[in-house]
């Protein structure tokens, strides 16, 4: 195996590969068969005429093109597996000999993954939201419920940040109404910001019975309106008295205040936790991806972009949607959409190498049981006996990607454990509470999208679980596809 002087951006080995001439020749015997299935002779039935009669009628020449076609990738798989080539492209085959008699020989150009160092990794820091409920989160639930329980009385003075006032709106653009921008007697809440920049504050100051213009771009627009709106009612929100009495009147549930601000506090807490849960793998793996000095193989970048607009695609076509019409009714530009679906690969691909370098760096080996756990969890998936999956796997020759993957999940889950994990403020967040270590709940943290696609897609073909889509290039590359 001799490894050519490498492109700055690849990493290259080539493998000179020999077929012995009487291996090869049961190749070509195989090619004939295949030819004589489409062949007809009169005096035989398809598919069985003799090689040598077909030999003498199209030649030698036509079989032994045959078999170099079919044979070849074979040939090649058998040598990427002997020496343990990690594809990431399909290889450029150039035959050296054989091509009409003899031994045939060829070299193979393989794109191989690079092996790199992420120096830093086990410094890390990760800036997650609080996922505990602060008293002003707490305060600021109350103040809505108390609000959105509150009373609206007339008040005889100009408009103030969060009075409810009632208006007659007038929108136009060169003279005609703008669609949505015309109404009357709408009860409308300074401050929210729905119409458009500059349009509160325009109200701010206002007294009944005035008649405002002015000019603003409606949210959504590029295109300025001109806007004419008549104040008739100023009012503002009369908030009820905080009691226990009121609390067991109005929220039926609890009885007193600080029943209600307990449950307020679990509830805001749970739902800061799952955000901050959501964040925590996304922001481990995009710190993890910054320490990758390294430019991404394109050829890892493509394949991963491939998947994800068949993806995109997909999600659409199951919601009877095409990918064109949502971009024309999103008014996205399609080269956009893509480019943007590349930075996500960019990360994928830096994520991968970086993740492998971890389990390198620390040493990390996928075990005899953990891959039969996998195998079982899988069967569990698949509805189908360990046993065969394990079979499918090693039929697809998917087992070294499998291992690969397992690996860079245990890496992951080394970083999780190691990350120094922080809040807005600096201050330090429970690990074990992120984690999910503290609780009866199943907060598996492997359920979320990471970037590099450690679900795996097993469903595809005759449980031929060995073809998923691990990293989202394709193994079935010329040479690698032997099943």
């Amino acid at each position: 195996m001799d490894t050519p002087e490498d492109a700055p951006a690849k990493k290259l080995v080539k493998l000179s590969v020999t077929i012995d001439e009487a291996e090869f020749d049961r190749d070509i015997d195989m090619a004939f068969r295949t030819i004589a299935k489409e062949v007809k002779l009169p005096g035989f039935r398809q598919g069985k005429v003799p090689r040598k009669v077909l030999e003498a009628r199209i030649g030698l020449a036509t079989a032994r093109e045959q078999a170099l076609r079919d044979a070849v990738p074979q040939y090649l798989a058998n040598a990427v597996r002997e020496h343990d080539i990690d594809l990431i492209a399909t290889p450029n085959i150039e035959f050296t000999g054989g091509q009409e008699s003899g031994p045939v020989s060829f070299d193979a150009t393989c794109e191989v993954r690079p092996e790199i160092t992420v120096p830093g990794y086990g410094g890390l820091r990760v800036e997650l939201s609080s996922p505990v409920a602060t008293e002003t989160d707490i305060d600021e639930a109350v103040e809505a419920e108390l609000r959105r329980q509150g009373s609206l009385v007339d008040v005889d003075r100009p408009v103030q940040s969060g009075d409810q006032v009632t208006i007659n709106l007038a929108g136009t653009r060169d003279g005609e109404p703008v669609t949505g921008l015309n109404t009357e007697d709408w009860l409308y809440n300074v401050g929210a910001g729905w119409v458009a920049p500059g349009f509160d504050g325009e109200l701010l100051g206002a007294n009944v019975g005035d008649e405002l213009t002015f000019t603003a771009t409606p949210n959504g627009t590029n295109e300025p309106a001109d806007f004419v709106v008549n104040v008739t009612k100023v009012q503002e929100t009369v908030l009820p008295e905080l009691t226990d009495e009121w609390v067991s009147e109005n929220l039926g549930e609890f009885e007193t205040i600080e029943e209600w601000r307990a449950a307020l506090a679990e509830r805001i807490g749970t739902g800061k936790l799952n955000q901050t849960r959501n964040q925590f793998i996304e922001r481990t793996t995009s710190s993890l991806a910054g320490l990758v000095d390294i430019e991404p193989p394109e050829s890892m970048v493509q394949a991963d972009l491939q998947g994800r607009v068949q993806n995109t695609v997909q999600q659409f076509q199951a919601q009877g949607v095409s990918i064109d019409q949502w971009l024309q009714m999103t008014g996205q530009d399609p080269a956009a959409f893509i480019e943007g679906l590349k930075v996500q690969s960019e990360k994928a691909v830096k994520v991968d190498l970086a993740l492998r370098a971890v389990g390198v760096a620390e040493g990390l080996e996928v075990t005899d049981d953990d891959i039969n756990a996998e195998y079982a969890r899988i069967a569990l998936q698949v509805r189908q006996k360990a046993t065969e999956v394990r079979k499918a796997y090693e039929r697809n020759d998917a087992v070294t990607d499998l291992v690969a993957q397992m690996r860079k999940t245990k890496a992951l889950d080394w970083l999780l454990e190691h990350v120094e994990i922080v809040d807005e403020a600096g201050e330090p967040i429970d690990r074990d509470l992120v984690i999910g270590k503290n609780d009866d709940h199943d907060h598996d943290h492997h359920d979320h999208d990471h970037d590099h696609d450690h679900d795996h897609d097993h469903g595809d073909h005759d449980h031929d679980h060995g073809d998923h889509d691990h990293d989202h290039h394709d193994h079935d590359h010329e040479g690698h596809d032997h099943d």
